[in-house]
């Protein structure tokens, strides 16, 4: 994989990359994931509002990396968009875990946007995404900065999972692929109240989308489409389909807009893959309750309650926590099987993910792009080849030919 030279760093040239929440659940696992991994020479730093808790974020980072002992200290905070900007004009690469977004991350995308920064977060909320295109891809288009959202297990493994099938059927035909996930994890705080947010913002985030409808270019002479499809037996997997309603299909939808390879006529389903029919339609019955419960604020604050922000699972649960996407495609008389899997979801691998994207965005050759862009787009291959290296799976399982081919 072509790879830029970390350097050394001087007084007067910027951060590589600066970790923005750094103090938090994800943005600690996100910073020892750096210690372990960033490239000798890269010159990275930590930020928050509290200088007193980055200095004891740096201290765990130099019992496993001594030489982050000289990690800087950065204070900002989203109350302060003349921090931000600091902090933005001083990085090259910046990656904020600090969530809600909706509640706390537009003023540090607009910094970014603004000073020419690239940047890339974890967030899921799909308001908070296309908001963020209405204001500030066309700054950063202007700028050169790359805006990169939903850079964790949302969605990186379905958008490359994705990419990585297509790449392997017929080009120039219409393409068929069913994305299924099965994941054994718990949740941090941050993540209930992002989620609890978002539930509770529908006609918000149907706004959103409609206006991004509107101003956003669409292809001319290709069609995109992402149906929610319903309950269904998959027989393949030996399990039900239950539709999932995550962020993920419509940044899959996005890259395969912005993409040529994907073909005339796209379409992507988008479902958690569960063995037993009474499993699936409690959990059917249960998303349903949770939807319901955030439209009530006194019951959203008792259910945030219960983790507060920066809790999580534990290390041993996140030891015995793992993931497995599988891609169903077809397309041109092909068939193709693919599995993305990989350990903890939604924090060892999160993190992992969001280092190396960041990484990948600091240090390798990608297309000269600027804008809001989803991983597939801006990354890639190289952000591919680093997961595969960092120890995630994508391979294929099984080809084949339609049965009208057969």
């Amino acid at each position: 994989m072509p790879q830029a030279d970390a350097h050394p760093p001087t007084e007067t040239e910027p951060h590589d990359l600066v970790l923005y929440g750094a103090t938090g659940f994800t943005g600690r696992l996100t910073a020892r994931y750096l210690a372990r991994n960033a490239p000798p020479g890269c010159r990275w730093a930590l930020a928050g509002r509290n200088r007193d808790k980055l200095a004891g974020v740096r201290a765990e980072l130099a019992a496993l990396r001594p030489e982050c002992a000289d990690l800087p200290l950065l204070e900002a905070d989203a109350g302060d968009p003349a921090s931000l900007h600091r902090l933005a004009a001083g990085a090259r690469v910046v990656v904020s875990t600090v969530g809600p977004y909706l509640r706390h991350g537009e003023p540090l995308v607009a910094a970014c946007a603004e000073a020419g920064t690239d940047y890339l977060d974890l967030t899921g909320e799909p308001e908070f995404v296309d908001t963020m295109y209405l204001r500030y891809d066309a700054v950063a288009r202007r700028t050169g900065a790359r805006l990169l959202h939903a850079c964790g297990f949302d969605s990186v493994p379905y958008d490359l999972g994705v990419q990585y099938t297509v790449e392997r059927l017929p080009e120039g035909v219409p393409l068929r692929i069913d994305g299924y996930v099965r994941a054994d994890a718990t949740i941090s705080g941050g993540t209930l109240a992002s989620a609890l947010d978002s539930f509770a913002r529908g006609p918000q985030t149907l706004r959103a989308a409609r206006e991004r409808r509107a101003a956003e270019p669409r292809p001319a002479d290709r069609r995109i489409s992402t149906p929610t499809g319903g309950l269904r037996r998959v027989p393949l997997l030996d399990a039900w389909a239950v539709p999932l309603p995550t962020i993920d299909p419509q940044i899959v939808a996005r890259s395969a807009s912005a993409l040529d390879r994907y073909g005339p006529d796209f379409r992507y389903r988008h479902a958690a893959a569960v063995r037993h029919l009474p499993v699936a339609l409690g959990g059917v019955a249960g998303a349903g309750a949770l939807l319901g419960a955030a439209q009530l604020p006194a019951v959203r604050r008792a259910l945030t309650s219960r983790l507060g922000s920066g809790e999580g699972p534990s290390e041993e649960r996140r030891a015995r926590s793992s993931f497995s996407l599988r891609f169903l495609g077809e397309g041109g008389g092909r068939r193709l099987a693919t599995e993305v899997a990989g350990g903890d979801p939604g924090y060892d691998e999160t993190s992992k993910i969001l280092a190396e994207s960041a990484l990948c965005l600091a240090f390798d050759e990608l297309p000269a792009l600027s804008g809001q862009l989803t991983p597939a787009v801006a990354l890639g291959r190289p952000l591919l080849q680093r997961l595969l290296d960092a120890g995630l799976t994508f391979r294929v399982t099984h080809t084949g030919r339609t049965p009208t081919d057969a």
